[in-house]
């Protein structure tokens, strides 16, 4: 790295007290890195020049782009490979060993392509990176500082207890909607059943009275007849639905619709603010005790939280940072995403410089919320569902007898 030409090289260095960080920067040459961490109380321990063709065009096919894997198999994959690592073995060996012992045939796939990679001389963090749809930026990123300041080892740490509990609350949160699922299932799959089925053999009876049908009748009567006669267009129409939905969900627009509607709706808006920050606190603690600048750690963050508001909320604390703003003044800017305990927590530990290990202990505190409100959600939404259902079937009931007692009134 002679020379005048400015170049991008990771750095790993320690402070006098003994504390490591690893990041990016843009320097002449190794004296000028050195002065510049010097300066600011650290010595420089170890560097890697960035080349740009490598860390900037990683080729990804386009299929891979949308292949994913399970998060378990992720959270296996980690784990063991932390294991492996922190025995001796190089990541080359230990990604093909994993890769033996992996049973997903597309998965030991990749792990092959990636351990093909690493023999060509490219990094483990660019491999990973030929896979986002696998492999996302907090992922990458990590591995990559870990690479640079040489303890991936404890990177990988990080990153496995980051994934179990990406894991546990995914679990949570599909624990607590599987019960309302399975009642809305079955009540439209027992609706069907009666519109296609049992209907049907009643309307010869409605015939027969030769009375006036109520508004309420004709409707059931038109929608059994619209099942029956057009089964086939009507499953067209429901699939071109979903579809549709589906796609509306993946432009600008549609996310910041669906993300209002979360944040908003009173049922579920506890949960999605306190998901959402249990989420943010735990990879940007995850992403500092790893070495990541904060304005890295920040960008990375965007691209992984879902909700649209939230990643705007970050992206534009971002802008703030960089122009000196402290991170608690940006959360404190955003009271209808970030709670008012999420910025005065966040001033804590930038005023006690202990930052990572307060929002850790924060993640914590919320991720026992959600436990706790996914143990609730299943009697809250219990009563809802059944007055549904019984609004559902005394609609029902109420039109088909009708037209019954109307009748009567007319032989009266």
């Amino acid at each position: 790295m002679a020379g005048t030409k400015m170049a991008k090289v990771f750095y790993s260095a320690k402070s006098y007290s003994g504390e490591t960080k690893a990041g990016e920067l843009d320097v002449k040459n190794e004296r000028d890195l050195a002065t510049q961490l010097r300066a600011d109380g650290y010595i420089l321990t170890s560097f890697k020049e960035i080349k740009e063709e490598k860390t900037n065009e990683v080729n990804v096919k386009f299929l891979d782009r949308f292949f994913s894997i399970s998060l378990k198999d992720k959270l296996m994959f980690t784990r063991n490979l932390s294991v492996m690592i922190s025995s001796g073995l190089p990541i080359s060996k230990a990604v093909k060993n994993i890769s033996s012992q992996t049973k997903n045939k597309k998965f030991q796939k990749i792990l092959d392509n990636i351990f093909e990679d690493i023999q060509s001389g490219t990094t483990f963090a660019d491999g990973l990176a030929r896979y986002p749809g696998i492999f996302g930026d907090l992922f990458v990123n990590m591995i990559r500082v870990g690479e640079s300041s040489g303890n991936l080892e404890e990177i990988l740490e990080i990153l496995a207890i980051q994934l179990e509990k990406e894991h546990d609350l995914t679990s949570k949160i599909k624990g607590a909607m599987t019960y309302p699922a399975v009642i809305v299932v079955a009540m439209l799959g027992i609706a069907v059943l009666m519109l296609t089925y049992i209907l049907p053999k009643m309307m010869g009876v409605f015939a027969d009275m030769k009375v006036e049908l109520p508004a309420s009748t004709k409707f059931i009567i038109a929608l059994s007849n619209l099942l029956r006669d057009h089964a086939i267009f009507v499953g067209v129409g429901f699939v071109t639905f979903i579809v549709a939905i589906r796609f509306l969900l993946t432009t600008e627009s549609g996310k910041k619709m669906l993300g209002f509607i979360l944040i908003n709706l009173p049922a579920i808006k506890n949960m999605v603010i306190k998901v959402n920050c249990a989420r943010f606190a735990r990879i940007y603690s995850s992403l500092l005790r790893s070495g990541v600048p904060v304005v890295q750690a920040l960008t990375i963050i965007s691209n992984t939280l879902t909700n649209y508001y939230y990643k705007k909320a970050v992206k534009d604390g971002i802008e703030d940072v960089q122009k000196g703003i402290s991170l608690s003044k940006v959360i404190e800017k955003n009271p209808k995403v970030f709670p008012v305990l999420m910025a005065q927590m966040a001033q804590v530990g930038e005023e006690t410089g202990k930052t990572e290990t307060i929002l850790l202990k924060l993640a914590e505190f919320y991720e026992d919320e959600i436990d706790q409100i996914s143990k609730n959600m299943s009697s809250i939404i219990e009563p809802v569902l059944m007055i549904f259902i019984g609004a559902a079937v005394g609609f029902f009931a109420i039109s088909m007898l009708q037209p019954m007692y109307s009748l009567m009134d007319n032989i009266k």
